[in-house]
């Protein structure tokens, strides 16, 4: 009965079986979220609606991507790297290497170059990265080439106030010639090259060698599909000029030089192929009276990106 009178009676208290929740309830709950995490809060809507707006928004363009890592073997190769400033990650050098007159340059140019990883390694080790091959003691690893994408020549010219002047490459395999073509474009005032990604060179420690440290002042784009980025840089303006034998007029004759062009070199053997000929604005010869059948590729960039700086000047 007393039990009963005092749930009846009027005066305030704890309930039988209340298990302290009017206490939890007077805890804290720790700090104050930050407006922009407080749901219905004006600041909250304007960051979910931001947040909404990245994740519509297309993503960047990417590069032209990267190149495969490879190794330079041997010691003649290796200091010829090291002297024409071929890019390298690390100079992994032999245990109890007879110290001759190679291996003693290379790890001077090594030292004077820094960045460049040196690490003793045993035969046995060598031989696993080489493959089998004679390296001689020495291996030195390039890193993979980080290719520019088609539309950064084209932008880079005119950032600077210029017209674009590009040298395409369809089904040049030489990794020298790639690295002639991109010395010549260099001294010629060429914003880039630019490179299908099959079937075609790349940038390799060969064509860093043959371009006598231009690779490093002059970008390589890589693109998935020549004909198609050919033709947008149609869409954005730029003349396509590709040299054939059987060019419709001489290189000395054509006017478009004059501006933002492209200039398509086609394989010494088989020359421009039938789709990527079939886009060009333009066929142009270099005229041989001395009766050559044709020209090494580098030789016969170099020749017409001459001829663009002249008029150009």
């Amino acid at each position: 009965m007393a039990a009963n009178n005092r749930r009846m009676s009027g005066k305030k208290g704890a309930q039988v079986g209340s298990g302290g929740q009017r206490r939890r309830g007077l805890e804290g709950k720790g700090p104050t979220p930050p407006a922009e995490a407080r749901k219905g809060h004006k600041k909250n809507r304007i960051a979910n609606s931001k947040a909404k707006q990245v994740q519509r928004r297309p993503a960047p363009r990417g590069r032209g991507g990267k190149g495969t890592s490879e190794m330079v073997v041997g010691r003649n190769p290796v200091v010829e790297a090291l002297r024409e400033g071929v890019p390298a990650v690390t100079l992994y050098v032999q245990q109890f290497i007879d110290n001759d007159e190679r291996v003693r340059e290379a790890l001077q140019l090594v030292a004077e170059r820094g960045g460049v990883h040196l690490m003793e390694a045993p035969r046995p080790e060598l031989d696993r990265m080489t493959n089998g091959l004679n390296h001689q003691g020495m291996v030195l690893q390039v890193p993979a080439y980080e290719y520019a994408h088609a539309e950064d020549l084209a932008n880079a010219a005119y950032d600077k106030g210029e017209d674009p002047l590009i040298v395409a490459l369809d089904g040049v395999t030489d990794p020298r010639n790639l690295g002639a073509i991109v010395r010549s474009a260099s001294a010629f005032g060429g914003h880039g090259v630019l490179v299908p990604e099959r079937r075609a060179a790349g940038m390799t420690a060969g064509a860093w060698k043959t371009s006598a440290g231009a690779a490093a002042r002059t970008p390589v784009a890589r693109a998935t599909n020549l004909t198609r980025a050919l033709e947008a840089y149609k869409k954005a303006g730029l003349a396509i000029v590709g040299l054939a034998a059987d060019g419709d007029t001489e290189v000395g004759e054509l006017a478009a030089l004059e501006g933002p062009v492209v200039i398509v070199v086609g394989s010494e053997g088989k020359g421009l192929s039938r789709l990527v000929g079939e886009t060009c604005d333009f066929r142009v010869r270099i005229p041989m009276p001395g009766g050559g059948e044709s020209l090494n590729a580098g030789v016969a960039a170099g020749i017409v990106l001459y001829e663009a700086a002249r008029k150009r000047s």
